[in-house]
């Protein structure tokens, strides 16, 4: 089926219930393909090794199964700050039931996403370039999607003021961290109350036969984010409320 070697994602979804057909794996075979052959021009990821990328890509952005359940999922998802897909894409082609919206603010990021996506013929999936400061204020996006998820690399403060005006009340934000969180955690509890937030809760774990650690932490929106959030681009990361 595939001259890429699959095994330990293929153990990691048997044990998480995570259903794999060979469809699924074609689609990330090419998934991966693009990505390399993108990354010759394009700085869209330093992990290209095949094996790394099973577990620092597919498996990690996967990992969110850890305290969601995926497959029966009926909402809609926003990846904010995807960068080069991930988590979006491989959540899409592991579980095909997602309605999810791929966001990111470099639009070179944006075309190539749009070419995986015609590429490997997925649906329910589409790829929007902008700004959070500017799209999390737009009527359109604002505070409608149940899940918005994101690996990007920022502190919880700055990520929640990205994220959360995205968010429905009774939805909920999930960050993907690399490193101990606890002092970010405590730091990040006055902006999250701000902006409409509660910190509900947080999942450590290695990633699969590794000794990677990973942490998923889950804040659910409790009530609309006032107005005057996100403030104008740049603030969220220079300014951090705190």
């Amino acid at each position: 089926m595939s001259e890429y070697n699959f095994d330990k994602l293929i153990a990691y979804c048997n044990e998480k219930n995570i259903e794999v057909t060979d469809q699924k794996l074609s689609q990330l075979s090419s998934f991966y393909e693009m990505l390399v052959e993108k990354n010759k021009v394009m700085n869209l990821t330093g992990i290209t090794e095949w094996d790394d990328v099973v577990l620092r890509h597919f498996i990690d952005s996967i990992s969110i199964s850890e305290i969601i359940n995926l497959s029966s999922f009926k909402g809609k998802i926003l990846d904010l700050g995807t960068g080069a897909g991930f988590p979006g894409i491989p959540l899409k082609i592991m579980f095909p039931n997602l309605d999810i919206v791929l966001f990111d603010s470099l639009n070179k990021r944006i075309k190539f996403l749009q070419e995986v996506i015609d590429e490997l013929g997925l649906c329910g999936i589409e790829a929007i370039h902008g700004r959070a400061e500017e799209f999390g204020r737009n009527i359109s996006y604002r505070e409608k999607f149940d899940l918005v998820v994101s690996r990007a690399v920022a502190n919880i403060s700055t990520l929640s003021e990205y994220c959360l005006p995205f968010v429905k009340v009774g939805g909920c934000f999930i960050s993907y961290k690399t490193e101990s969180i606890e002092d970010e955690i405590k730091n990040s509890g006055k902006a999250v109350t701000i902006l409409g937030g509660k910190i509900s809760k947080v999942s450590h774990f290695s990633l699969y036969d590794s000794d990677m650690e990973r942490a998923l932490l889950q804040i659910d929106k409790i009530k609309s984010t006032g107005k005057k959030f996100p403030r104008k681009a740049g603030l969220p990361s220079k300014e951090p409320l705190y």
